[in-house]
């Protein structure tokens, strides 16, 4: 077996054997899940992130990928993201995934990256095979699920609620450049966020940031929403973020909501994600689900969200390595 860099940017051909893998492995581990789409699968492989570099691998015989984020942002420079590490299910106990990963951790350590983390299923062969490398879960969390469908039709869904001194406004794409600066203000309120163990440094944001983080989307082939309650003085008072990864697929993701300190306490994370509902009923009318990871200890966005007609659907965890 030789693992081989895919080198930028890949064919036709490559695309379509990382997808074979990818689907391959859903459909085992995560059956009934949305398995991934070629868009957001070329995307990802073709079009490069915006605050790192991505290294990428294959087996010749096509039976497993690794993909690798190296972060270049300052304050992360010593660690990394294993963005994904797949091996076809009948190639699964060969020594396949073991020598992806001795491909990932030699990169690594060439880089001197003193830690990498990942994205893991609990429960499945992933968790197994991470612990096995010698991973760890820093932070619990879990997928919840809302059907955009079932609760849109439903006449006792819950309706925007008044929100007084905030406006709540809607921006498809990028953010104006008017509200980029604010945007960016607003998201430091993520710093208090659970974090549990990790390694990862919460990066200060800027407006060419916000920016660059919503193109990304975009140029994957994507598309993204915000919803913002905003303020007579110009502030971002919370928001949340829709994304479509591919926007012909069932289930979308919902990236942050946040709500800033100072004005917490006025149902503005309720109101913005209702707002959101009501968007999506009018600009994505075939949507089926959104989707969404919150950690376990963020008790007062989970109360949001079951309020809200979401339902857990698997946990997860952030694992990490020291090297």
């Amino acid at each position: 077996m030789t693992i081989r860099p895919v080198v930028p940017p890949p064919s036709d051909t490559e695309v379509e054997a990382w997808l074979a893998v990818l689907t391959a492995a859903s459909t085992t581990d995560l059956p009934g899940l949305p398995a991934p789409s070629r868009v957001e699968v070329a995307g990802r492989l073709r079009v490069p992130p915006a605050r790192g570099r991505h290294a990428f691998w294959t087996t010749d015989d096509g039976d497993g990928v690794a993909g690798l984020l190296l972060f270049t942002d300052e304050g992360n420079t010593h660690t990394a993201f294993l963005d994904v590490l797949a091996v076809r299910p009948e190639a699964r106990r060969r020594g396949v995934g073991t020598a992806l990963w001795e491909r990932v951790r030699a990169e690594l350590l060439a880089r001197e990256r003193t830690s990498v983390s990942a994205l893991v299923d609990l429960g499945g062969p992933g968790q197994a095979f991470a612990e096995s490398l010698g991973f760890e879960n820093v932070l619990r969390m879990a997928w919840y699920v809302q059907d955009v469908a079932r609760d849109a039709a439903d006449p006792a869904a819950p309706r925007i609620p008044a929100t007084p001194g905030y406006e709540l406004m809607c921006w498809p794409g990028i953010v104006p450049d008017a509200w980029a600066q604010a945007v960016a203000v607003a998201h430091g309120a993520m710093d208090d966020a659970p974090a549990g163990d990790m390694d990862e440094q919460t990066m200060t944001w800027t407006a060419e940031r916000v920016r660059a983080a919503q193109r990304l989307v975009l140029e994957r082939g994507g598309e993204l929403t915000m919803v913002a309650a905003v303020t007579p003085a110009g502030e971002v008072a919370a928001y949340t973020v829709l994304v479509r990864t591919d926007p012909a697929g069932p289930r979308a993701l919902q990236y942050d909501t946040v709500v800033v300190s100072a004005h917490r306490g006025h149902g503005l994370g309720r109101a913005v994600k209702l707002r959101m509902l009501a968007e999506v009923a009018t600009r994505h009318p075939d949507l089926r689900e959104i989707g969404t990871t919150v950690a376990d200890e963020n008790g007062p966005m989970r109360a949001v969200n079951e309020s809200l007609g979401y339902r857990w659907e698997r946990g997860v965890g952030i694992f990490q390595r020291k090297l």
